[in-house]
This record gives structure tokens, C-alpha cells and sequence, in this order.
């Protein structure tokens, strides 16, 4: 199998990735990367609770995953990507070839405005959005039964 979802949440792991996502795909593992959590084993325990027994959780930084990612491509499980930010995923479609990337969750803070229901976005995170979508197939869709939002259409807030 492969990684079937490289998906931006900056919850991270939570049960909208777990069920939502996990169940339909059949997920066996999460690459969860971010350097912070990556440095923190108090932080990896806690989202390690928040998995099923049979699913994997493996944690790396930025720099890390871009070496790591051809094992688990190779690997016979679905699994599934995540980073908490445009920017770690940025990395990893310019340095590891990511080809299709989920906007799943960037919710409401200082500077943001509300695009879809469950993205809101900085003037600088849309230009970082809008550079990704250069180098890879940008979308956005929190659960796998709702429409697949185009960037185009995530960037003018047409599902508002």
C-alpha cells in the first residue's frame, strides 16, 4: 500500500482523523510530523493515547521525514501524513515529492480570516497555500463524505 493521505491539521491527531479518516482508509499508521512534538515525549504519549492498539503512530521532524518517507511509502499498510502547518508540508512537497496535499483543519486565531467552515487563513498562509498548490494538488476536505474544495474555491470562501 502507501500513504494514502498527507493531510494539514493543526490539531494534528484527534478523532476526525482517527474515525473519520482512519476507518474508511483503513489506516494501520500516522506519520505525525512537527518538530515540536517530535522533541516530546510527553507530547507523543499523549497523542499515542489517542490511536487504536492496532494503529502506529510515528513521530518525526521536518528534516527527518523527508528521509523517512520512502519507508513508508514501501510500507504494506495504508498509513497517513500529517503536519500541523502549510509550511511543514511545504517541506515536504518540495524536498520529498509529496504530490497531493488535504487541507483538513486550520482553525480561527490572530489574523485569520474563514474561508470554509473549518479553514481560516492569514494573508500569508494564503500566499504560502497558493505556492504549495504550484508544486502539488491542493485541496480541502475534513471528512472523507464532503466534497473535495478545490484551492481556488478554498481561497475565495466559496463554501461560506
Amino acid at each position: 500500500m502507501t500513504l494514502e493521505l498527507y493531510r494539514i491539521d493543526d490539531r494534528l491527531i484527534h478523532g476526525q482523523v482517527v474515525v473519520g479518516w482512519g476507518q474508511p482508509l483503513n489506516i494501520g499508521f500516522i506519520v505525525l510530523v512537527d518538530d515540536t512534538v517530535a522533541a516530546s515525549d510527553w507530547e507523543q504519549e499523549l497523542y499515542r493515547m489517542g490511536v487504536p492498539p492496532e494503529m502506529e503512530v510515528y513521530f518525526h521532524t521536518a528534516s527527518d521525514a523527508v528521509g523517512a518517507l520512502p519507508r513508508y511509502r514501501a510500507d504494506s499498510r495504508h498509513g497517513l501524513l500529517l503536519t500541523g502547518d502549510i509550511a511543514t508540508m511545504r517541506r515536504l512537497v518540495d524536498d520529498a515529492g509529496v504530490k497531493a496535499v488535504n487541507v483538513g483543519g486550520i482553525h480561527a486565531g490572530a489574523g485569520r480570516t474563514q474561508r470554509l467552515r473549518y479553514v481560516f487563513l492569514s494573508p500569508d498562509e494564503e500566499r504560502q497555500l497558493r505556492e504549495l498548490g504550484v508544486r502539488a494538488d491542493v485541496t480541502a476536505r475534513d471528512v472523507p463524505g464532503a466534497r473535495s474544495v478545490p484551492l481556488e474555491d478554498l481561497l475565495a470562501g466559496e463554501e461560506l
